[in-house]
């Protein structure tokens, strides 16, 4: 697959399973060998069946849970993309009992793509960011 396609491919999970919630697509997104190297801890961590537990604690945490692309590069196999997650936090998530807060949060994530699957996942995120926003700590001055 070209870059391009890499992207589109990449553009196309965020969609689908960012925004529309559609657990099912993993397994056409994430191959079976799939390795999530800054993954949570949701049961089969850092596996494709991981990442579906994870999504599937975080819509039901999250209902509103999306995200909106700020932008995209492609280098060989990997994909990179920064982004803006957001949502209202309405059940427990990652272990924090429900706020009621919205949310907003720029990640970069990088996805290697190997014939048309995803096989390996990074992410950074402003986790002090969601954190201060959610009140669990306070904003600093």
């Amino acid at each position: 697959m070209t870059s391009e396609q890499n992207k589109a491919l990449v553009r196309r999970f965020n969609v689908e399973v960012h925004n529309e919630h559609d657990l099912s697509a993993i397994d056409r997104f994430f191959s079976p060998t799939f390795v999530d190297h800054s993954a949570a801890d949701y049961g089969d961590t850092g596996t494709r069946e991981g990442t579906k537990m994870f999504f599937q604690a975080t819509f039901a945490s999250v209902p509103d849970f999306g995200v909106d692309i700020r932008e995209q590069a492609a280098d060989g196999d990997k994909v990179f993309t920064f982004k803006t997650v957001h949502g209202t936090h309405r059940g427990t998530w990652m272990g924090i009992p429900p706020t009621g807060k919205q949310f907003s949060v720029n990640v970069i994530d990088i996805l290697t793509v190997v014939d048309g699957q995803f096989t390996e996942h990074w992410i950074v995120m402003d986790m002090l960011g969601l954190l201060q926003q959610l009140g669990v700590i306070p904003a600093t001055a």
